[in-house]
């Protein structure tokens, strides 16, 4: 990977990228309240499951299809890759969330004279608009799995540390831990045929639905 690629990278995979990551937990703060995650270990264990059971069979495999979509500029796959992606949100604030994150990379990439710049005038999810960076950057597809899956992790990390409360070395901790389970994740994302797909997680959906009506939440999904 050439150093302007990786620099690309570095910066549009940063949790400092104004599209508003940091406001969303995906679920993680209504498993706090719910008290599924209340400790180090029980935080290990959420993230670790999702990363597994979600991240690699459905949001990695389908961004590693946009990724292989747009490299070949083949727009109808990226549409269907989108349309799909977008289908699978199966709570309001998960479909939120992602048009949210999307439209507001989209837009800075736009800002920026990167991209196509007709996204702008559909929904696009966040998968959709990081492959579009991606490709229009000349980032590595490996690569830039590895950097979705691991600003997943980060982000769910860093709510554990304010709301758990875990201590910011704790949370270094748990994040160091992690990384031969994101390099699975990837290499799951990288070889599951689209018949092997899968985002069944009812017990995340019900945590999701349960949030858009919990009180005193301070993240938005």
């Amino acid at each position: 990977m050439n150093a302007a690629a990786l620099l690309h990278l570095l910066q549009f995979a940063s949790p400092a990228l104004p599209i508003g990551g940091y406001s969303y937990s995906q679920g993680l703060e209504a498993a706090l309240d719910a008290g599924i995650v209340h400790d180090a270990d029980s935080a290990r264990v959420w993230i670790s499951g999702y990363l597994h059971e979600v991240s690699a069979r459905w949001d990695g495999p389908l961004f590693w299809r946009l990724l292989k979509a747009f490299e070949a500029g083949d727009d109808a796959s990226v549409a269907l890759w989108s349309e799909r992606f977008l289908a699978s949100r199966d709570s309001a604030e998960f479909r939120a969330e992602t048009i949210q994150m999307g439209y507001s990379l989209t837009r800075l990439l736009a800002e920026l004279g990167v991209g196509k710049r007709d996204m702008l005038a559909c929904e696009v999810g966040l998968p959709s608009a990081f492959a579009c960076a991606v490709d229009a950057l000349g980032i590595g597809h490996e690569e830039a799995l590895l950097a979705m899956l691991f600003g997943w992790v980060e982000n769910q990390v860093l709510v554990c540390v304010k709301s758990v409360p875990l201590g910011q070395v704790a949370g270094q901790r748990m994040l160091l831990s992690l990384r031969a389970d994101i390099e699975q994740a990837a290499r799951t994302a990288r070889s599951l045929a689209d018949d092997d797909l899968s985002n069944w997680s009812p017990g995340l959906s019900i945590l999701s639905m349960r949030h858009e009506v919990q009180h005193g939440r301070i993240y938005r999904s």
